[in-house]
């Protein structure tokens, strides 16, 4: 919690989750509160300006790469087309970002339920969003994603990318049966789906039950292991999901030579052994579902 604007001694912000609490040394910079969240942005010892909503921590701009690489890549370097994509959430723009580093991408629709996490973001943590904000391959949509889906015809988008943040609030609906059918729909066949599937650690009944879901709804979905230091545990995943075969495991080469000098953490071997990470204890409840 952040409990002032006021506050230029460097003091603890702490994420609390259960029984835990995942803190960075900071100074506060901006606490608002928009008409769905609280929203705070603060300047970390280690890893710079940070973004947190209802007080869990979003990204942070000497980090964020752990996130964004890991949730675009996989998705982008293996769908079929990717002309057209569509960003649920993600409004700080580090999705976009990476999304928009494909010469092949001809739009890209962010649907951000919460205007005022882009304006801050733009605002404080320019780094993330960099130059995006003003390609014109990029639409800004203020709205809520779940409505967003729901009247956009069959087949629009090449990649869905579901950037939320934790199963409560304004994404809480983005976890649910009716949300993921409808991305389904969307999708167009030879593509890619994708979401931010929580901690296998401290948030493991979240986490199976996204994936579960996943699965039920795609004929093939597997999630992917990696690390986000900030998050609840450090341990962190993203599921990938396509309807005609695992085409997410398999990077398209001209693809990754496009992109691969611009990553810091991904390339085709992290991706490679991010899917093979699965710790057993997952495998086997999703191996008997």
């Amino acid at each position: 919690m952040i409990s002032s604007n006021c506050v230029t001694k460097p003091f603890w912000v702490d994420e609390v989750y259960g029984n835990s609490r995942y803190g960075l040394l900071s100074t506060a910079i901006i606490d608002q509160q928009s008409p769905y969240q609280k929203i705070s942005i603060i300047n970390s010892v280690s890893y710079g300006t940070g973004l947190l909503l209802d007080g869990c921590w979003m990204t942070a701009e000497h980090q964020e790469c752990c996130y964004h690489e890991a949730i675009v890549h996989p998705a982008l370097t293996t769908a079929e087309s990717v002309k057209r994509i569509l960003i649920i959430g993600g409004g700080d723009g580090g999705t976009a970002r990476e999304c928009l580093r494909y010469s092949e991408v001809e739009s890209v629709d962010l649907v951000e339920i919460d205007g005022l996490v882009i304006e801050l973001s733009q605002h404080h943590l320019p780094t993330l969003g960099q130059n995006v904000w003003y390609d014109p391959r990029l639409r800004l949509i203020v709205e809520d994603g779940i409505t967003w889906v729901g009247k956009v015809p069959d087949s629009s988008y090449d990649v869905i990318i579901v950037d939320c943040s934790d199963p409560v609030g304004p994404a809480e609906g983005l976890f649910n049966r009716s949300f993921i059918q409808e991305c389904r729909r969307i999708l167009i066949p030879g593509g890619v789906f994708t979401t931010q599937s929580e901690s296998p650690e401290a948030s493991r009944k979240i986490h199976l039950d996204t994936v579960q879901l996943i699965r039920s709804l795609f004929e093939y979905a597997d999630p992917m292991y990696g690390w986000v230091p900030m998050y609840p545990s450090g341990w962190w995943s993203w599921t990938f999901a396509a309807i005609d075969t695992q085409r997410y495991l398999y990077p398209k080469p001209n693809r990754v030579n496009a992109i691969i000098d611009t990553c810091e953490i991904w390339n085709p071997r992290w991706q490679s052994g991010a899917f093979d990470a699965i710790p057993n204890s997952i495998a086997r409840v999703l191996k008997n579902d």
